[in-house]
């Protein structure tokens, strides 16, 4: 038991880093904007390069991670992604568009795979378990967000450079991922989820050979097994429930600051009140979440979220006072905690064809980079930010129709001995 506690805080940590990462890369895009000379309509397009890089990369992951293991795919992507974090730093402070946005593609590539990779692993260590536990793991990502955000907008405050930032944000990302990684569980007990693999009981080795753990059924690795995901209803389903709790949550990070002060006129400093109002309820409901889903279940908790996302918004939108919007941002960060880990959940409830199914589901997930920012700012120069955000009812009820691909498997019947 202590291996498996010891894989779950590592699993957590990675989160956070993977977070921690994001958001400073996120907290200093003003910066960026400056060194470059970017208007709003480019700057636009700049934050659908990364987007490009994990569209293209998150398809693979199902093959890398059976090719070379969890960890080593984390630990592996992780160095892209902070890489490609320290590159467009220097790149927007040297004012080299081209430099900037080939350290957004390597940021997508990291992103996207060590995402997938992680979900996978916290996946396993939830059926070890024996009980939810991922969406503590994106609050732990949450967390790293806004810790990455406040580091950032201090050290923007206090004049440190843009690129020497980047690249301690890097270090301490990639290090915490170091330091983590080697607690994974070993790489048989990801594939076959509940029977632990080889290594010491509290100190797995994330080197393990992944080949020794290799799923006897063909159909299910490789190029086959990829292509074979993406014709399962079910994988399909879960990957529109991802779209659309990627698209709730997104659009509040990227529109709801902006939405507040530009539907409200009041300061800067407000919107970023409105921001973080969103963050904390959206990550304390992650939190209290896991209790709920074992209680209630994942299509109940689902549901009820979805339906709190959709008020949420609504109220967001319509009212015209600021104190009510606010409450619709609470409302609608809690809607927005549980679809996407959820998600993930559902996707590795089979552990021998997890990779695949996950790729796959992240794969339509991560779409909502490429519809979220382009149709809200589309939609925004006809209605205003706050009527826009209106949108994301579409996509939240049609994961509402979709919501019992997400069921828990049904148990195995105990045989009498």
């Amino acid at each position: 038991m202590l291996y498996l506690n010891a894989a779950s805080r590592a699993v957590f940590v990675v989160f956070a880093a993977s977070g921690f990462a994001f958001a400073s890369w996120a907290a200093r895009l003003p910066a960026v904007r400056d060194h470059l000379g970017l208007s709003e309509y480019q700057m636009g397009f700049l934050l659908l390069t990364a987007a490009v890089g994990s569209v293209a990369a998150i398809p693979l992951s199902g093959l890398i991670v059976q090719r070379i293991g969890t960890a080593r795919t984390v630990l592996t992507f992780a160095v892209v992604m902070t890489s490609g974090v320290a590159l467009a730093g220097f790149g927007a402070y040297w004012g080299q568009d081209l430099t900037v946005r080939g350290g957004m593609i390597l940021m997508g590539v990291g992103a996207g795979v060590w995402d997938a990779a992680m979900n996978l692993e916290g996946a396993a260590v939830e059926k070890q378990l024996g009980r939810s536990i991922m969406p503590t793991y994106h609050a732990g990502f949450s967390f790293g967000t806004v810790l990455g955000a406040g580091v950032g907008a201090g050290v923007a405050f206090l004049g440190v450079p843009l690129q020497w930032h980047l690249v301690g944000t890097g270090v301490v990302a990639l290090g915490s991922v170091i330091l983590s990684a080697r607690y994974f569980l070993p790489e048989s007990a990801v594939s076959d989820a509940g029977v632990p693999g080889e290594g010491t009981a509290d100190h797995p080795d994330m080197y393990a050979d992944p080949a020794s753990s290799t799923p006897s059924d063909a159909a299910h690795t490789g190029l086959r097994g990829m292509l074979g995901a993406w014709r399962e209803p079910r994988t399909l389903a879960i990957g529109l429930v991802v779209l659309a709790a990627a698209l709730t949550e997104g659009v509040a990070n990227d529109w709801v600051g902006l939405a507040v002060v530009d539907g409200f006129g009041v300061t800067n400093g407000t919107g970023a009140v409105g921001l973080a109002v969103f963050l904390v309820f959206m990550t304390v409901m992650r939190l209290a979440g896991t209790r709920a889903i074992d209680r209630f279940g994942r299509v109940t908790m689902l549901r009820v979220t979805m339906v709190l996302a959709i008020v949420g918004v609504a109220i967001f939108a319509l009212v015209p006072w600021l104190w009510l919007a606010l409450v619709g941002v609470a409302l609608w960060g809690m809607g927005a905690a549980l679809g996407f880990p959820m998600g993930m959940s559902a996707s590795s409830d089979d552990p021998e064809r997890a990779p695949m199914r996950l790729a796959a589901a992240s794969t339509i997930g991560y779409g909502a980079f490429f519809i979220g920012p382009p149709l809200i700012g589309f939609l925004a120069d006809h209605t205003g930010y706050r009527l826009a955000v209106l949108v994301l009812a579409v996509p939240t009820i049609l994961g509402l129709a979709v919501s019992a691909a997400i069921r828990e498997p049904a148990a195995e019947p105990a045989t009498s001995r």
